[in-house]
């Protein structure tokens, strides 16, 4: 289930029901999925095959291809990050860099944890949106944030996109960003 910390207030939001009402109101797109279609030999797994990749993408067909009809998306892909990710450290650092992109940034967890940065509506500023295993979130076109990895380090999320270019950063300068919270 997702939290949400904002960050210029230091509000913290736990309850399910708020956290959708909050993301709604930011025009953020939340769902939550039961990911236990997952063959169990490959939950919670993070160092994964190309093939244990697929077989994750077609446990989750029928959810993927509800968002997706219903939300143009068009290419998806899985992506597993954690300390035996190769690099891990400079590719976090490209993620960490506030930025936007021509078409929404979707991610559903489906192992693990990550969290969004987001700019906020409004005087709402920055705000932390952390999720977990099955959260779902669909940051929209043009709006600042960018991702990163919890004190977990891993993390496992089908990517979906409207391009079938696929994931394109757009940097986004922003002196009223500070890196922490």
């Amino acid at each position: 289930m997702a939290t949400i910390t904002v960050r210029n207030s230091g509000t913290e939001i736990r309850d399910e029901a708020a956290v959708g009402d909050f993301l709604k109101a930011q025009g953020i797109y939340y769902e939550h999925w039961d990911v236990s279609s997952i063959p169990a030999p490959l939950q919670d797994r993070f160092d994964l095959s190309d093939r244990d990749k697929e077989t994750i993408l077609t446990s989750l067909e029928p959810l993927i291809d509800r968002l997706a009809s219903s939300r143009g998306y068009v290419k998806w892909d899985l992506i597993a990050l954690s300390a035996s990710t190769p690099g891990i450290d400079e590719l976090l650092k490209k993620f960490e860099q506030v930025h936007t992109h021509t078409e929404d940034e979707v991610r559903a967890i489906a192992a693990g944890s990550g969290t969004f940065i987001i700019k906020g509506q409004g005087d709402t500023g920055y705000f932390d949106v952390r999720l977990a295993k099955g959260d779902v979130i669909s940051v929209p076109e043009y709006n600042p944030h960018f991702f990163t990895l919890t004190e977990e380090r891993q993390v496992v999320a089908v990517r979906l996109f409207v391009d079938p270019a696929g994931w394109v950063a757009h940097p986004y300068a922003d002196p009223s960003f500070a890196a922490t919270p």
